[in-house]
């Protein structure tokens, strides 16, 4: 893992974290499928890379949005998501992923496809509710946990509340932070953490870490109609992969 081929598509992954976590939609998707280009590296040594520099830029997306967020959706979602991922590792022998993988794009799919259809990018503002958020809170924090894909079933239930685009955003990137930092203890027990590359890692992190501030500008400058339509044809296209991906892994 060295050479120009690596660190030019290493620092373009880097980019993309960071701006996904930055609150832009669509390009965190992009970072594990533009270094696994690099020749003779798999996608999950790829995503093993990665995860660092993941828990780096969620950090600094907690700055970047310490005064943007919903509290209550955060208040009911984030204990529903712990004891989704304390789920998902005490399942983690008997899980099919594939079949995860497959369920969760099914259902991404289809709300996506209900918005679009009616075309309801932008919807007024409601109230979180409890029982949905345990719900859909604890399918987050299982699905993330499994095969690192708890967007669509988060997104199923914050989308309808209704918040404006940079509250959306930084409660997403308070959410998922807190997500993937409670994930790295499971994780760790499971022996699924590689830090045999975190030199290299400690290169990237400023990389990403300048990049989540380059998204927090986008996303003030994007159109609140035209964010909410990225946001939703970013879950409509996450969801067609996952589903590909978990058909391929039967």
């Amino acid at each position: 893992m060295d050479g120009f081929a690596f660190w030019a598509l290493a620092v373009l992954a880097s980019v993309f974290v960071g701006m996904g976590k930055g609150g832009l939609p669509v390009v965190g998707m992009l970072s594990v499928p533009v270094l696994a280009l690099v020749p003779g590296m798999s996608p999950v040594t790829a995503a093993g890379l990665m995860l660092p520099l993941y828990v780096v830029s969620d950090m600094f997306g907690l700055y970047a949005y310490r005064h943007a967020f919903d509290r209550r959706v955060l208040a009911i979602l984030l204990p529903a998501a712990t004891l989704g991922i304390l789920l998902g590792y005490l399942t983690a022998k008997v899980v099919s992923e594939a079949w995860v993988t497959v369920l969760i794009g099914l259902i991404g799919v289809v709300f996506a496809l209900n918005l679009l259809i009616k075309r309801q990018v932008l919807v007024a503002p409601a109230r979180a509710k409890v029982a949905p958020g345990v719900f859909w809170g604890a399918v987050t924090g299982f699905t993330s946990f499994v095969s690192h894909s708890g967007g669509p079933p988060y997104q199923v239930y914050t989308m309808p509340l209704g918040m404006t685009k940079a509250v959306f955003a930084g409660t997403s990137t308070i959410a998922f932070a807190y997500i993937n930092a409670v994930k790295l203890i499971p994780y760790y027990l499971l022996g699924q953490i590689n830090l045999a590359s975190l030199e290299k890692v400690l290169v990237l992190m400023p990389v990403a870490a300048i990049s989540v501030f380059v998204g927090v500008r986008l996303v003030k400058w994007l159109p609140e109609r035209l964010f909410f339509q990225l946001v939703t044809w970013a879950l409509l296209l996450v969801s067609i992969k996952l589903m590909w991906d978990g058909y391929r892994g039967f």
